[in-house]
């Protein structure tokens, strides 16, 4: 089984799941259906499947025009809101497409209808996988939208936890700098968090994404499954987890990433470059008279 992840908006991912002996390929919200069948077609891959996460125009936009294109193509999903839905889902139902499994796990907060799908290959050695639309992020969690700190609770600690520690976490944004730069104002002496944001930052640096992590790194370092550390409990001013995570969760939504310092070299440089630029648009009599 071969993950193929593809940035597409101004943060999102899209995901094609590929059985690599039949070529046989589901996508996950796949919001820019064109650039997914150029992939598709000049990979030789035959679409077979779509698993959406949620009903977020960003995530489930592309699902009609992908049936247009491909008549027998399956759309998978748990809200009757998803465009383009041909099979609703439950949680815990699984699926087979040859020697992949899907299992659904209902993960309502984010929206009321927010599916994440466990997927791994029969007879595989590789890792599993997990694609966690906008419910868990890596360092980080989505809003909650429609939910509950109740709700996050049970799907981070209950429902995701509960997968094997090896477990790939493909999510469905790249939001990862702003959610550890979170993450160390609420552990600032939290090694594994200062580590993955140096790394974070190279990544972007390289214009490369940071999925997927695993859950075992996750737990390392992602304040919203850790809510039993003392430093997390002191951030929040709780001890409860429920309240821990509700508490987390409002900070979060009005955190602010702090801006990135440039080097002296580059401010200097930057400085110059609006310099040279204003004195290029004055008007010649302005020039004269200097």
């Amino acid at each position: 089984m071969k993950v193929k992840v593809i940035s597409i908006l101004e943060d999102n991912y899209m995901y094609l799941v590929i059985e690599e002996q039949s070529k046989q390929a589901i996508a996950v919200d796949p919001a820019v259906p064109h650039r997914l069948l150029e992939i598709v077609k000049r990979e030789g891959l035959f679409l077979v499947a779509v698993l959406t996460t949620h009903c977020h125009w960003d995530h489930a936009r592309g699902n009609e025009a992908l049936v247009n294109e491909v008549p027998s193509l399956k759309v998978y999903g748990a809200d009757d809101r998803i465009k383009g839905l041909t099979d609703k889902v439950t949680d815990s139902q699984e699926l087979k497409f040859n020697s992949i499994n899907v299992k659904c796990l209902f993960t309502p907060c984010h929206t009321s209808g927010d599916m994440c799908y466990y997927v791994w290959e029969d007879e595989c050695t590789d890792a599993p996988a997990v694609f966690t639309g906008d419910t868990l992020f890596i360092g980080g969690c989505g809003r909650f939208l429609e939910g509950t700190a109740e709700q996050m609770h049970h799907n981070l600690t209950k429902v995701i936890a509960s997968l094997p520690q090896e477990t790939k976490v493909f999510c469905g944004h790249e939001n990862t700098i702003k959610n550890l730069k979170f993450a160390l104002l609420v552990e600032p002496e939290n090694e594994k968090v200062k580590e993955m944001l140096s790394w974070a930052r190279a990544r972007d640096d390289d214009d490369k994404p940071t999925v997927p992590s695993t859950l075992k790194e996750e737990f390392d370092y992602n304040p919203f499954l850790r809510l039993s550390e003392k430093a997390v409990q002191k951030f929040t001013g709780k001890m409860e987890p429920v309240e821990v995570m509700r508490v987390l969760r409002k900070e979060m939504d009005t955190f602010k990433k702090p801006k990135e310092r440039l080097p002296p070299q580059a401010m200097l440089a930057l400085q110059w470059g609006l310099l040279m630029s204003s004195k290029d648009h004055l008007s010649p009599a302005i020039k004269d008279s200097d």
